[in-house]
Parts: C-alpha cells; sequence; structure tokens
C-alpha cells in the first residue's frame, strides 16, 4: 500500500488538494510537527499533508522542527515524502512555477537540527549518506509523470 507524505513549502501547502479531508493533530517523539495534519485522498490514494512553516506560514526556516515532520508523516504510515519548495533556481532556464525534480541539493540553513542520529553507541557511529539524497525510483516516476 502506497501513503503520500507531502511537506508543503510557501508554494504548495492548499489543503483544498485533498477529498475527504480532515485534520488530525499530533505529538512526536521530537516535538510537535510544523502543522495539524491534512489527512485525505488524490485520486484514491491516501495522503497526508503537512505546512512546513505551519498552516499560517509563521515557522521561519531555521526554526522547523524537521525531526519532528518526518516523525509525524512516518507515524502516520506514509510510505513516500514529497517535499516542495519555492526556493528558486540560479539557471536562467527555470522560470517562476516550474516543477523541478531535484537529484541533489546544497543547504544553507543553519541553527537549526540537522540529524536524528544525536547520539553514537559506543563504537558505532552513525552517518546519514548523502551522495544521492533522493529515492531514485521515486524520482524517475515523478518524472515520467
Amino acid at each position: 500500500m502506497v501513503k503520500i507524505g507531502i511537506i508543503g513549502g510557501s508554494g504548495l501547502d492548499n489543503p483544498d488538494i485533498l477529498e475527504d479531508a480532515k485534520d488530525i493533530d499530533v505529538d512526536t517523539s521530537w516535538g510537535k510537527p510544523s502543522s495539524s495534519l491534512k489527512v485525505g485522498k488524490i485520486n484514491g490514494v491516501d495522503v497526508v499533508l503537512l505546512a512546513r512553516h505551519g498552516r499560517e506560514h509563521t515557522i521561519p526556516t531555521t526554526q522547523v522542527n524537521l525531526r519532528a515532520n518526518i516523525q509525524a508523516l512516518k507515524d502516520q504510515g506514509c510510505t513516500h515524502i514529497l517535499a516542495t519548495t519555492a526556493v528558486g533556481s540560479l539557471r536562467e532556464e527555470i522560470d517562476r512555477g516550474d516543477l523541478v525534480i531535484v537529484d541533489q541539493f546544497i543547504d544553507f540553513t543553519r541553527l537549526r537540527n540537522l540529524t536524528f542520529h544525536e547520539h553514537f553507541e559506543p563504537n558505532k557511529p552513525i552517518h546519514t549518506p548523502m551522495a544521492e539524497p533522493f529515492d531514485d525510483k521515486l524520482r524517475q516516476i515523478l518524472i515520467k509523470k
């Protein structure tokens, strides 16, 4: 079963895209996510929508609780997460409103927790590999659509 989590940024946080939508307030071991979750369906597929900056767009980028957002979607059974962004591009041929499926990124955001791995067990360090940060199978599905 597929269940899609969508973390909407400034460009995609419209809850009206869901059929049979309802709100769910949740808490996680990392704290509260940025917003309540809006659950529903898009074309018969279960979807959970979360507003990255809050529904009223009140949470600055450096204060977004990424870990709580991801954990909230995982706790709802999401099998895939799509995260949108509206930060733009340095390439002139990419215009406002263009959909880009990225394969890499550079994150210059500072002052927030960036990992789920705050503590290592003795002699067992955990590092998240970032050479290929996005699931290629999911990227190819999106590109074909």
